[in-house]
């Protein structure tokens, strides 16, 4: 932009218009003139007074002063604290039937569903989804700020809610980023202010997580990690029929596998964090989000932001003030003033 107005003006395009008001205004003065000398050809008493004349350059001076408002003129600058943008929070829950393994009161998956319930208190705003996972990852609940909605779709949340099967964490991981490209960070780009909370007893038997958390990181998704379990103690699986799982005749136990969990969190550029098993507060889904998620974007969150005021307003009231003016001195006005007088 020549001389650089776009750095001071909103929308420098308006000052061409601006630029083309004395032309208008010239145009006028001629209208008025011709009319006065085809007046004077039919008669002598044309007379016009001085406050009168008047009108056309302050209507010039108002238009001129009006457009320039329209293009937003802005010098001097200003500081301002400018808040974070909402984070977009993707919890990815296991849903298999080891996450029914009751070292962790009264069981994995409903530890997992009250600590989630508890991050949604500490939301604050942000934005999260819910997905569920076994085999595939099912979304639950896209994006939202409705904590109601989110809620009820977590309540919801069973060993039913994704198909049966092999846990595979990397389709969690898959199916989270496509929740988050719904709103941010479409077709592969970069998607900042998002972050995914897995929750899972590990156990990755498909082996392709690692390669989903490389595609997390380049997507600038950091993936936190919450181990859910007791590694150090096997636990045997609750069966359909009441009793427990068993595999030849044998109970089938599970622990927390912690290897996959861990490796997820290191690539993707998150955090492993286990929940300890007696439920302790420092370790809940809200504590960690306190913690880390909110470590998210905090560089926006702390940015001061220098920017140009606005000053269009200086402008506005005086080209009113001016077009009001052009309105007194009216011919009407004028005649009954005189009249008074």
């Amino acid at each position: 932009m020549l001389f650089d107005l776009d750095k001071y003006f909103a929308y420098p395009h308006v000052l061409l218009a601006a630029a083309l008001a004395p032309f208008v205004l010239f145009f006028c003065a001629f209208l008025i003139a011709r009319r006065r000398k085809a007046l004077l050809k039919i008669t002598t008493r044309v007379s016009e007074p001085f406050l009168r004349r008047l009108q056309l350059p302050l209507a010039g001076i108002g238009l001129c002063l009006l457009l320039i408002a329209a293009a937003r003129p802005r010098w001097g600058r200003s500081t301002e604290l400018m808040p974070a943008a909402n984070r977009n929070i993707v919890v990815a829950v296991d849903v298999s039937r080891s996450m029914l393994a009751r070292d962790v009161r009264p069981d994995r998956l409903e530890r997992a569903k009250a600590d989630v319930a508890d991050l949604i208190d500490s939301l604050e705003g942000d934005r999260c989804a819910l997905v569920a996972f076994r085999r595939t990852g099912v979304a639950l609940c896209p994006l939202t700020t409705d904590q109601g909605f989110l809620r009820s779709a977590l309540e919801a949340v069973t060993v039913d809610s994704a198909p049966k099967g092999e846990t595979d964490l990397g389709s969690a991981i898959r199916e989270s980023l496509q929740v988050i490209s719904q709103i941010d960070g479409k077709d592969g780009g970069k998607a900042d202010r998002s972050a995914i909370i897995l929750i899972s007893d590990g156990g990755d038997l498909r082996g392709d997580a690692v390669k989903e958390a490389q595609k997390s990181m380049e997507r600038g998704v950091p993936i936190f990690t919450v181990g859910i379990g007791d590694p150090e103690k096997a636990s045997v699986i609750p069966g359909e029929d009441g009793g427990t799982m068993k595999f030849k005749g044998s109970d089938v136990t599970v622990k927390l596998e912690e290897g996959a969990l861990k490796k997820i969190a290191e690539v993707s550029g998150g955090r492993y964090v286990p929940l300890a098993t007696a439920g302790m507060a420092e370790t809940t889904l809200g504590a960690i989000y306190r913690s880390f998620l909110r470590q998210v974007a905090i560089d926006e969150q702390n940015k001061d932001e220098s920017r140009l005021e606005e000053r269009y307003l200086w402008f506005l009231v005086s080209a009113l003030a001016f077009l009001i003016s052009v309105g007194m001195l009216s011919a009407g006005r004028l005649r009954k003033r005189s009249e008074k007088s």
